[in-house]
């Protein structure tokens, strides 16, 4: 590295360094500075041996300023970033933990979904937190689909896409995209090493029969075969000569290891079924999960794996891989389940499909369905959902997510841009004497600049069953005034709001009975019929509104003569 490229690289190091020290008002870390700077600086990569020794020396230095004299250098030579920063909240606090033994490489952690169907709202958790991870540290994100299984958890076609845009829809981009059936030459390829390393051999005992030598700690006959008949026999797995169940490569571990779990796992084993994507549909020999996966993690490069509490034995069989190919294993961090309130339907994608192939739902985006499609067309942000999950943390107990957590913080996104309008369900039709044409509520109670809307009344309105009131007392028709229930119809008696606020009349909403819209509101209870004010033909379709007393629902549309929208929350 000559002179000038060594300045280069302290200066934008420098910069890098002082952004994550007065960001999180700590030292800085060499980790979180060398991905913003590599990744911004393509010329850097050829000196990657050298430039961490470099930076290393620039952070030593701006972590013995003072606080007052890293804000003000970077000031000096930042403003923009600086004032970025200052903009943010101060009190932001951060839920989720540091994450352990971050180093020089930076943060790369992965998402790896198995395809068999589009994402339910459990699944949201991980590209919430690896994504909030991502933006703390300036690492990488990637989604590396783990669809090496035709058989029993195979793949769906439609999700890999749907996957991806579930991605997006909580606001996250991942920078590279794998899918691991593209990858199998590169795992044929590890598992012959491995054979060479005297790490794997063939085995074709009855599953049966290796389960009983296994648990007794006893070797089978086929363990001790030497490396070039098992490269053979693991050649004709790949050339597709061996049916289910006739051969299987296995890792040599320790048959006497005290968890049988990890004695001689299979690496490798032959399915017959094709694999749906027509570029694997010729592939025969699969690797299992835990050997597809580690070998993947190694050379895409992750430093840190967030997987459930129930797969820490996928490290240990991990591990054994790992120390033959003296690879150096990730950061591993486990968590429990998450589990959800208000639904019925279970956090299950097999179950899901089965009750949309029944009929029982719609389709993925059913309201009735816990999945992300559902939340979406609901018109449910993206965003409420990844705070929520970040508030579960990383706990290695399991933990309950609260739709009412998810909906508070919906409201605080969406309350501000959707505009108010009636909606009556199941209307009580009254006549209506002596009132004016048209009531004029307004658009949002908080924004009188947008004005304010014209409901028209007519000789008729319809209100909910549960608003009529007694015979002889009144309601208030909001926007419109005062009215008196007398024989069976509405008697209109004045707009002096002394009747709410000093009398306690109560406020109900409305519709002329003549000239609304018909709209039908699906929600996760089943769909509701009503009319709602003539207003709501105008608005855009994904426009999410608030039913003033109903709650908040996104305008999806006209089918079959009327509006159809889908409840959000109250």
């Amino acid at each position: 590295m000559d002179s000038e490229l060594r300045d280069r690289v302290e200066r934008a190091a420098r910069t890098h360094a002082l952004l994550n020290a007065v960001k999180y008002d700590s030292d800085a870390d060499v980790g979180a500075v060398m991905g913003p700077l590599m990744g911004e600086n393509p010329d850097f990569r050829e000196y990657a041996d050298e430039i961490p020794g470099v930076v290393g020396g620039v952070v030593a230095e701006v972590n013995d300023l003072s606080a007052a004299e890293k804000r003000a250098e970077l000031e000096d030579l930042a403003p923009e970033e600086l004032a970025e920063l200052e903009a943010e909240d101060e009190g932001e606090d951060h839920p989720l933990p540091d994450l352990p033994n971050v180093g020089d490489e930076g943060v790369v952690m992965r998402a790896a979904p198995n395809p068999n169907g589009p994402w339910h709202l459990g699944h949201a958790r991980m590209p919430a937190v690896i994504g909030t991870y991502k933006d703390r540290y300036d690492g990488r994100f990637l989604c590396r689909f783990d669809d090496t299984d035709p058989e029993t958890k195979r793949p769906d076609l439609d999700a890999y896409d749907a996957i991806l845009e579930s991605i997006d829809y909580l606001g996250f981009e991942p920078d590279d995209v794998l899918r691991a059936s593209d990858r199998l030459e590169t795992y044929y390829e590890h598992a012959r090493k491995l054979i060479d390393l005297g790490g794997a051999y063939t085995c074709s005992c009855p599953q049966a029969d290796f389960s009983d030598l296994k648990n007794a700690g006893e070797a089978c006959p086929h363990r001790d075969k030497d490396a070039e008949r098992t490269r053979e026999e693991f050649e004709a797995m790949v050339d597709g000569d061996y049916s289910a169940g006739e051969m299987v490569l296995r890792v040599r571990t320790d048959i006497t290891h005290k968890n049988p779990a990890l004695r001689d796992w299979v690496a490798f084993r032959m399915i017959d079924r094709p694999h749906p994507r027509p570029e694997a549909a010729d592939y025969r020999c699969w690797p299992m999960l835990d050997f597809q996966s580690g070998v993947d993690d190694h050379l895409t490069g992750v430093t840190h794996i967030i997987r459930g509490i129930d797969l820490q034995d996928s490290a240990k069989r991990q591990r054994f891989v790992y120390d033959y190919f003296d690879w150096e294993y990730p950061e591993v961090i486990h968590w429990g389940h998450v589990q959800v309130d208000e639904y019925d339907v279970t956090l299950s994608t097999s179950t899901i499909k089965e009750l949309i192939d029944e009929g029982v739902l719609d389709g993925w985006d059913d309201p009735r369905a816990p999945t992300l499609a559902s939340l979406e067309r609901r018109g449910i942000r993206g965003e409420a959902i990844v705070d929520a999950m970040i508030q579960l943390g990383t706990s290695t107990s399991n933990v309950e997510l609260s739709m009412s957590a998810v909906y508070a913080n919906d409201r605080d996104l969406i309350d501000d841009d959707a505009n108010r309008y009636f909606f009556v369900r199941n209307g009580v039709r009254k006549a209506l004497h002596g009132a004016p044409d048209a009531g004029h509520p307004p658009v949002h109670p908080e924004h009188e600049e947008r004005g304010r809307r014209d409901v028209p009344a007519g000789d008729a309105v319809l209100v909910e069953p549960a608003d009529v009131p007694g015979d002889g007392e009144r309601v208030w028709l909001k926007g419109l005034g005062c009215v008196r229930h007398v024989d069976g119809a509405f008697e209109y008696v004045g707009d002096d709001i002394a009747a709410v606020r000093e009398e306690g009349v109560p406020v109900v909403h409305w519709v002329s009975a003549e000239g609304g819209v018909d709209l039908r509101l699906r929600t996760m209870d089943g769909d509701v019929i009503g009319v709602a004010e003539p207003g709501v033909a105008g608005v855009d379709a994904d426009a999410v509104v608030q039913f003033e007393r109903v709650g908040f629902a996104r305008i999806d549309g006209e089918a079959n003569g009327e509006t159809v929208a889908y409840f959000a929350h109250e």
